[in-house]
Order: structure tokens, then sequence, then C-alpha cells
């Protein structure tokens, strides 16, 4: 770790008191020895880092780390706090601050050296040490893994510690006394003297710190309660598979992860405890004895019950969630999980359908197959051929959102009768409201079946077989003789409601909208408004309604980023250097309806910036809807401006809102003191308080 960390780089009176002061006060330690290259876009970077997930660990630590185009080389700096940072640690400030940077592109052996620096961490005698150095020279040799040297001798180091060299990209052991523990309570296969014995995987958003921290402090906790734990580290550096008869002889598995863990499915039939990654970290003791408490209960994963493939345990949209979370907060997961996957196809669908209708006419979905008649020449077979492309990925969209929201429930095994719910709602006329129903019924299915208990013989066959074939008909039966009919009714219901509106009822629709669409900036507010315009005109004939929901939730989620960098051009000293930065790329995003431009904004100040941006939202959807102003696609900003009725008055709506939200930014930010670029910043570089990034789910419209 020698060229990662040298005297230049420690501050042992380290005055900040906000972490992005922290933050910026080591950063500019690096910039000054050319290790970053840009100040502010390395602590955008830092405070995008900070917004996944709070840095600050039990222990008065805190270990802001980020990967970033801006740091030329892997470095390491030091802070030592007398009064403490707080980085959202439960137990209080930090006082021990650790800034990880690492370029882009940094390979394998520079991540493993930052991951031992993770790993020494969790040892006492470590910190209690950087706490008593007395100079920066000799905090610099004990993160190096040097032993403090003589005054004389200072220039030569010595041995590094062991595991400061040592690649730590997979499974790590525990202390081999922990293998020869007699007495362990709980499962005992392989004999009453032998210790109990746990798999672990810990993974994190950047697979820097956390990561490996979790996994020494799991290690460390087992070698105390003489539990024999072993442990597969998914980082940044890649991981190695922990041996499968190290699996197969485990008792318990733990999996502390705030992303996907990587074939998950190989844990099957183990007592699991599933949980984030800094559970792992701050109290692995506990996470230890609900996994032994497991084991003499019996208890084992649902996927082992019912054989579910793929990951197993945690559905996919669980796996970066804490336990304990709440049925509301699941649903919420399960219907987003549906919506994120089918918002490419209403994307690609109805760009290629308004493509069609722009170099044909309108009168271009009547149009004869494209099988049957194409000329080359003609620009009518090219409008005709797109036309029916983005007809063909429309017919998708139902389906998909069916079989992803079975899939968030219940893994692979909900896809097939998730598809095939999503197909007779088409079928049946039941639309979007069929395709909610058909996912949810479709996840509740296939968990029920794996509940049932199965034979060991039959466990092999009944995720390509059994769950298969009783899923999807169980749910064909409910959709097509059950509850299709109603739905169909209430979709049918729903539609003839839009098309009836007008007038008042229309504009306070398109202000309703608007308010939404700008709440989150591509959060589940956000979404539902998007995909309920969407839904409306993913139809080869969609009603004039429908296109004048499209329109205004289109407009109304363009204002945000617009606005934003309307006031970062015509009020430039209330914003930092980063922000004003932002602003110029938030022109290009708003253009293009891509409302998370404004998401940097948002997060460094959001009691004034999205109150500010619902208010612009809700008048332009107000008045694109009392302009009448209608459109077929469901993305494209101002590229898509020929497509649009009323195009004019379309763009004096949008204009109108990003006004009122620049005019009531300027005013809010106005009331406080202009921003200095000091430590009183937010993340991303902005001023006020800190939050996390509002929505960032899916960069999509929205």
């Amino acid at each position: 770790m020698s060229d990662m960390i040298t005297a230049d780089l420690v501050d042992l009176d380290l005055s900040a008191d906000t972490k992005e002061a922290a933050a910026r006060a080591l950063a500019e330690r690096m910039v000054a020895l050319g290790r970053v290259t840009d100040l502010e876009g390395f602590l955008a970077d830092v405070a995008a880092r900070e917004a996944q997930m709070p840095t600050g660990l039990d222990g008065g630590i805190g270990i802001p780390h980020c990967r970033s185009e801006h740091v030329t080389e892997p470095t390491l700096a030091f802070g030592r706090s007398a009064a403490g940072v707080d980085f959202g640690a439960a137990d209080g400030p930090a006082d021990l601050i650790f800034l990880i940077a690492a370029p882009a592109g940094a390979d394998d052996a520079h991540l493993t050296i930052l991951s031992s620096l993770a790993r020494q961490l969790m040892n006492a005698e470590f910190t209690d040490a950087l706490r008593s150095a007395g100079d920066a020279a000799a905090a610099a040799a004990l993160i190096r893994g040097e032993e403090p040297a003589p005054a004389e001798d200072a220039g030569t180091p010595e041995e590094p510690a062991a595991d400061a060299d040592t690649p730590d990209t997979g499974a790590v052991p525990a202390a081999a006394s922990a293998g020869t523990a007699p007495g362990s309570t709980g499962r005992d296969p392989g004999g009453p003297d032998r210790p109990f014995r746990i798999v672990a995987v810990t993974s994190c958003p950047t697979g820097i710190a956390h990561t490996y921290m979790a996994a020494e402090s799991l290690e460390n906790a087992g070698r105390e309660e003489g539990v024999e734990v072993v442990v597969e580290t998914q980082g940044s550096a890649g991981f190695t598979r922990l041996d499968p008869a190290v699996i197969a002889a485990a008792d318990g598995v733990i999996l502390a992860h705030d992303v996907a863990v990587r074939e998950k499915d190989r844990f099957a039939g183990k007592p699991t405890v599933d949980t984030g990654v800094k559970a792992a970290i701050n109290r692995p003791g506990e996470l230890i004895g609900e996994v032994r408490d497991k084991a003499a209960r019996g208890e084992v994963t649902a996927a082992a019950v019912g054989g579910r493939g793929g990951d197993g345990g945690a559905t996919p949209v669980e796996r970066g969630g804490e336990s304990g979370e709440g049925y509301g907060t699941k649903l919420r997961k399960w219907l987003m999980s549906g919506v994120s996957y089918m918002v490419p196809f209403v994307a690609a669908g109805g760009l290629l359908i308004a493509l069609g209708f722009a170099i044909g006419g309108y009168e271009i979905n009547k149009a004869p197959s494209v099988m049957d008649h194409f000329v080359w020449t003609q620009a009518d077979s090219w409008a005709a051929l797109l036309f029916q492309i983005g007809g063909v990925a429309f017919a998708f969209l139902v389906p998909v959102l069916a079989g992803y929201i079975a899939y968030g429930m219940a893994d692979r095994p909900g896809l097939v009768p998730g598809f095939v719910g999503g197909s007779i709602a088409l079928t049946i006329n039941a639309g979007f409201l069929g395709g909610l129903a058909a996912g949810l019924i479709s996840g509740a299915v296939v968990l029920a079946i794996q509940r049932v208990p199965i034979p060991k013989a039959l466990r092999g066959i009944m995720p390509v077989v059994v769950i298969p074939l009783v899923s999807a008909a169980v749910v064909g039966f409910l959709m097509f003789v059950v509850i299709g009919k109603p739905i169909a009714s209430a979709q049918s219901g729903m539609t003839d409601w839009l098309n009836g509106l007008s007038g008042a009822n229309a504009v306070l629709l398109g202000a309703l909208l608007g308010l939404m669409m700008c709440f989150d900036l591509g959060g589940p507010v956000n979404k539902v408004a998007y995909t309920f315009a969407t839904a409306g005109i993913a139809v080869a004939s969609p009603s004039d309604s429908a296109m004048k929901i499209m329109a205004a939730v289109m407009a109304a989620g363009m204002v945000p980023p617009l606005a934003m960098a309307l006031a970062t051009t015509v009020r430039g000293r209330l914003f930092n250097a980063a922000e004003r930065e932002n602003g110029k790329a938030a022109w290009v995003l708003g253009a293009s309806f891509i409302s998370e431009g404004a998401i940097p904004f948002a997060a460094a100040d959001p009691l004034r910036v999205i109150p500010s941006s619902m208010v612009g939202g809700a008048v332009t959807g107000a008045l694109s809807m009392a302009f009448g102003a209608t459109l077929r696609a469901p993305h494209g900003g101002i590229f898509v401006v020929p497509l649009i009725g009323n195009p004019l008055l379309y763009l004096v709506a949008i204009a109108a809102g990003v006004c009122v939200t620049t005019a009531l930014v300027i005013v809010l930010k106005g009331l406080r003191k202009p921003v200095t670029g000091t430590s009183a910043q937010g993340p991303g570089g902005g001023a006020g308080p800190s939050a996390p990034t509002p929505g960032a789910e899916q960069p999509v419209a929205a």
C-alpha cells in the first residue's frame, strides 16, 4: 500500500464539521499530489456513492469511497477528527476518516489492496494505534502495514503486513483455531466434536470497502464463538467461488449484500440469513446466532423446499434491501420490477410507431403487412416497416409487465405463468390492469407451490416441469374464467372515462400528473404517472385523450432539468462550480426528456428544488391538457416535436413550467447565503442538507 498513502495524505487535525467538508479537505491533498485531476468532479462521485448508502461504521470510522474517472491512481487519504464527523453510523460521529479513491478502470491488484485496508479496520489494535499516532508519517506507515521505524531508520520500512499484499478476491476461511473449537452447538453432521460451520457471501454496490469489512467482521465473530466461518467476497476485484464441498458441509448460510448475490442457488436447502452488508459489519454475532437458531429448528430456504431456480432465497427485488421489510414496501418493489423491465419496450415500440406515422402519415396503420408488400425505394414501405416493428414491440408490454412482476416475487419460476397470464390479459382485452393482476397472481401461485413439501427425489424436476406446468394452468384458469372478465370491464370503464375527460377535469388531471412526474425524478411515484400514460398509447390506434395524457406527462418530465439549467445560467452565484457544470448537461438531458438531469440538484437541496419542480410540472401538465396537445411517442423530448399535436402551444406549456420552477428556485435559494464552494456543501457539490438521491432506480424517462 506504499504507493497509495504517504504522510502528505494524512491530516491528524482534521477540522471539518461535515462529511462533505471532510471529503473535500482530504481530496484537496490528493489534488495537490496529482492523484485527482478534477476536485469537483471527484467530490460529485464521492457524494453519489454516499447517496447510495452512508459510509459510516460503528466504532468511529468513516470510509467515503468511490471509483472515478478523475482519479489517476489508487489513493488513500486519512484524517483524524477530534470533534468527530457524522457519516451516518448508528453509534455516532467518526473520528477516523479514510477517503478511498480508485480509478474508474482500476485493476484487480489495486482493488485487492484497498480491500485489505477494509479488513484492518475491523482490528481494534489497528484503530487504537491510529488514534494514538503522534505524527503523519507514523500514521501512514501503520496504514501501509509497516512497523513503526526508529527515527534514524525511518526511510527503511519494515515488512508489510501479511494481508496488505495478499489477494483477497474470494473464499477466505476463518483462522485455523475456529476449525478446532470443540463442543459447538447446532447441527453436527460431521460428528459430535465438529464445530458449527457457516458459509457467507458479502457484497456492496462498489465492492471496495464494505464487502471486505463485512467478511472480516464475520470471521472475527466466528473465532470468538468457536464457529467456523468461510466467506466469499464478491467485490470489484472479482470473486472466487466457494468450494462446493465447503458449501455442502456447511450448517448454515449468511448472505450479507446490497447488490445481487451471484449464483445464489448454490446455497439452496440451507438455513439462511439474508440481510444487508452493514448488518454483518455492525452485528455479526447476532447473524451467527440467527443461523444457529434456524439450524436448530430445521428451517431451510424456501428455494430448497420448492426447488426454486435462479438465485434462490430472496427474490430479485429484495436483494438490495434489509430484512423485515413490510408488505407494502415489497408490493411496491414487485410492481416497479415489472415496470422497469417494461419501459424499454415502451420506448422502442413507441418511437418506432411514432417514426412510422411521421414518415408515412396517420394512415400508415392501415398499410398491408410488409411481408406481402415492401418496395425498397418507397418511403411508405419503410414507414410501414417501422410501424409494424413498433407494433410487435408494443405487443410485449403487458406480458413483460406481468412476467417481471412475478419474477420480482418468485424469481425465475414466476416468468412462465407471468408471461402466460399477461398474454391472456391481452387476449381478453384486460389490458394494463389485467397485466398487473396476472403478475401478482402468478407470483403468489408460484410461492404457494414452493411451500408444498416435496420429496427429495422430485426436487430436480420442480423448476423445469412441475412449477411451470401447474402455475401456468392455475393462472390461465383464473384469468380466463374467474377474474379476467371483471378486469376487462374495469379497463374498458377507465378507458371510457379518460376519453370523456374535457375542460376542467382534463386540466386537473394534467396538473396531478405533472406533480407526480416531478416528485421523485425517476422514483416510484414518477413511474406510476409515466406507466399510466404509456399504457394508454400502447395500442395501434390510441384515443385522443390517451395521447393528451402522454403529452402532458412528457412535458412535465422535461421541466426539472431544464429549469435547473436555466437557473444556473441566470443566477450562477447561487450554485457552486460543480452544479454550474451539471447545469450545462441538464440542458441536453431535459430536452431529451431525461428527468434524472435534475437529480444532483435535488439531492443537494431537496427542500428547495423538489417543491419548485413540482409546481412547475403541475403548471406545464395543466397547460398541455388545456391546449389539447397530443403525443403518440412515449419518449424523445423536443426531438419528437413534429409528432406532437399543437406543437407551438406544447412548447409554450413547457416554457411556462420551466420559468415558474426557475423563479421559485432562485427566490428560495436567494433567501439564504450564496454558496461559496467551501465546506457547507451537500452531495454532488450543492449546498444544503444531504439527502438520498430521489428515485435513481432506472435511467428512464421519468
